[in-house]
């Protein structure tokens, strides 16, 4: 048995230490040279960090959440081939039967991390130090595609087959020798196959359990950056109602008659054009407040945040120079970088640069909300959805289309007055949008 030990890498200028954010491996998995070993996230990027050479991972060092210093030992592996019992279950159980030679060991190596915009959700923290238990020795009868009772599958296969509560022994694979692939396993799940231990939830029990999760990576990231918001900037909150029924019949002409190549609008679209042909008139609201050194800085940019949801959390995606762009423009550019943050894509000069934001809730609805400013800027913008309402115009009820927004301005550099100035500005250009091309 030769036991190497793999340590963290050099994963980028000026990095000391990263967060170890996600584990793709546990004990007891068999990997080969390049295979993902483990997320870690640096104050600048999150990086997937590949296995050096083929093993068996005997030792993970550091759980989700914990820092690991450039040049501490990460991952132990035993490279003589030789498995324990208790790390048989998780072998490659075909690779005995086909009798293959034992690779050469190879050198020690560190290939270079490949690099993500972001990290994804982590899972449970994996056993560190000690080999995973055996599954129960009994086990359903094997599928056709299984091999000696086993399923043959790739560790990343197994990993999420146990996260997932999946017995492999009950998923047919479609692979060479009935291999289970993703696919099968995605399948197996959406077909509405049964998870080991898996039973309907009786309503009349009464649940004590308790589901402790780790905040870290990203979660982390958004939590300090919240936190710095409301610790240091005294919020005000201004509530405004906007009838946007005349942009409504702008939005649908345009709509009806763009070319194919074009963006089709939102309301989004012409919020960022009027916040763009105003900011000149409200230059406090459109900067960053430096507070270590109290100076205010004003932008002549107009360059907006988009708040984006994502699956792996809240992103901030920036269009940029929104001043010097057409609504065509706006809208193509603003679905650019939102998809790029949903789909991992955003590089850091997407992400980076705002000085004002937007933050849309219109398909959630909501009358209202006291949305957070993004540190260092001093307002932001939320937009609630649009709906029909009743309402009285020179003592006739009619029914006009509403949109509420709600908006958050730092109060050390903001007052009342300009932050509600600013959303009435907004407001007339909206009612009126001809005056957005004026």
């Amino acid at each position: 048995m030769s036991n190497r030990v793999f340590k963290l890498p050099d994963i980028g200028e000026g990095v000391v230490e990263g967060e170890v954010v996600q584990w793709h491996v546990a004990v007891g998995d068999s990997v080969s040279e390049d295979d993902e070993l483990v997320d870690v996230m640096t104050d600048k990027a999150t990086v997937t960090i590949p296995s050096p050479h083929d093993g068996t991972i005997t030792v993970l060092h550091g759980g989700v959440g914990d820092m690991v210093a450039v040049g501490a030992a990460l991952v132990e592996f035993d490279e003589g081939g030789g498995a324990s019992s208790e790390t048989a279950e998780e072998s490659e159980p075909g690779l005995e039967e086909e009798a293959e030679p034992e690779p050469e060991p190879k050198p020690e190596a560190t290939p270079p991390p490949a690099v993500q915009p972001e990290s994804v959700a982590p899972p449970p923290s994996p056993e560190i130090s000690t080999p995973a238990p055996l599954p129960a020795a009994s086990a359903p009868a094997a599928t056709p595609g299984d091999s000696g009772g086993k399923a043959l599958a790739s560790p990343a296969v197994r990993r999420r087959a146990r996260e997932a509560g999946v017995d492999l022994t009950s998923v047919r694979g479609s692979g060479p020798a009935g291999r289970i692939r993703h696919a099968d396993l995605d399948a197996f799940i959406a077909a509405g196959g049964m998870v080991q231990g898996a039973a309907p939830i009786a309503y009349t029990t009464r649940r004590n359990d308790v589901e402790e999760i780790k905040v870290v990576g990203l979660r982390r990231k958004i939590a300090e950056a919240m936190t710095i918001s409301k610790r240091h900037i005294p919020h005000f909150s201004f509530f405004e109602e906007i009838d946007v029924t005349e942009l409504e019949e702008l939005r649908q002409l345009l709509n009806a008659t763009k070319s194919p190549e074009q963006t089709k609008l939102t309301y989004l679209p012409f919020i960022m054009m009027a916040l763009a042909k105003i900011m000149p008139n409200h230059p406090e609201c459109n900067g960053h407040y430096d507070e270590a050194n109290e100076i205010m800085r004003r932008y002549g940019a107009v360059n907006l945040g988009i708040a984006t949801q994502t699956d792996r959390g809240l992103f901030v995606p920036v269009v940029k120079h929104t001043e010097a762009m057409d609504v065509w423009q706006a809208a193509a550019e603003m679905q650019r970088v939102s998809g790029a943050a949903r789909d991992g894509t955003a590089s850091i000069d997407d992400l980076t640069g705002s000085t004002f934001t937007i933050t849309s809730l219109g398909r959630d609805g909501g009358l209202g909300a006291t949305p957070i400013i993004n540190h260092p800027e001093v307002a932001i913008l939320g937009v609630h959805k649009a709906r029909e309402m009743p309402v009285v115009r020179n003592g006739e009820v009619l029914v006009r289309r509403m949109m509420n927004v709600s908006s958050s301005f730092d109060h050390r550099i903001v007052d009342g007055a300009n932050g509600a100035a600013l959303v009435r500005s907004l407001k007339r250009m909206l009612e009126h949008p001809a005056l957005i091309f004026m």
